[in-house]
């Protein structure tokens, strides 16, 4: 299974940042956003009445993060032996609790998409692969494979965790188990409103290549002064996310962050397939 291929013509930065920083925690960047999700509530309400069940912001959130990659696939990159990869597919992660119970058992999930993808195709995706395990008998692909390595004595454990760092620096682990890994993938997303706290500035892991985790908050009311001086009622979610520095830079960070911003406050434009799709 092959996540990528190695970028040859790389900007010196780009080439010597994985040694100068050679792990994803140490290259993370932490930043927030407030969303304008008025007319996003609108339109949930619209789609739900046209026969999208349980349609909700975790759906636009994603699709939006799909259309943005469609136009913005530098921060689909990532990092592997030191050396810079563009990823061929969309693969985002996603944590379910089993139910809201206290000790419920939770369970990751992979979210596949395209780029070309509509609003549609990601709200089936998504209700598909989280109805498949979510019930509390049930184990996705991924838990099962934890479990195994939960039998592995401590010490065996350690040394299988390392055999496996070292299989990865070297872009040799399996296809089958980075098709199970969380760790493998173009984004990790918890939607932290449902468990009604502000989202945290989730950590990025150093196994694996995941280069951007998301967290997002519940929605709330604030009364804000327009252009006028008017007070005027605005519905917004906060957002926070943590990336990888290493895989573009700053410029081209903040152009497909504004894009997805813009896709969740705007989801019509998730209705059709993008107008044009950038190969990176």
């Amino acid at each position: 299974m092959k996540e990528g291929r190695k970028l040859k013509n790389v900007d010196p930065i780009n080439s010597v940042g994985p040694y100068i920083m050679p792990t994803r925690a140490g290259a993370s960047n932490y930043f927030t956003a407030t969303l304008d999700i008025e007319k996003t509530e609108e339109y949930i309400k619209k789609k739900r009445s046209e026969g999208m069940k349980g349609l909700g912001m975790m759906h636009v959130v994603l699709a939006g993060y799909v259309r943005a990659i469609a136009t913005h696939p530098g921060a689909n990159r990532f990092i592997r032996g030191q050396k810079l990869y563009a990823r061929n597919g969309i693969d985002m992660c996603i944590t379910i609790k089993k139910s809201m119970k206290l000790n419920a058992p939770e369970s990751c999930l992979k979210i596949p998409a395209h780029s070309d993808d509509t609003i549609n195709e990601v709200y089936h995706s998504v209700n598909e692969t989280v109805c498949a395990n979510k019930g509390e008998n049930t184990a996705s692909d991924t838990d099962s494979a934890a479990k195994i390595l939960k039998f592995i004595p401590g010490i065996l454990l350690k040394f299988t965790v390392w055999l496996l760092k070292l299989l990865d620096y070297f872009n040799l682990v399996p296809g089958f188990l980075i098709k199970l890994s969380p760790f493998h993938g173009s984004m990790y997303i918890t939607n932290l409103g449902s468990l009604g706290i502000n989202p945290v500035f989730h950590h990025l892991y150093d196994f694996g290549n995941l280069p951007l985790f998301c967290a997002i908050g519940g929605k709330r009311t604030e009364y804000r002064l327009d252009e006028n001086g008017n007070t005027v009622k605005k519905r917004l979610l906060d957002m926070t996310v943590v990336c990888d520095e290493r895989i573009c830079d700053g410029h081209y960070y903040a152009s497909a962050f504004k894009m997805w911003k813009k896709n969740i406050e705007n989801p019509e434009l998730l209705d059709a397939p993008p107008k044009r799709i950038v190969i990176d």
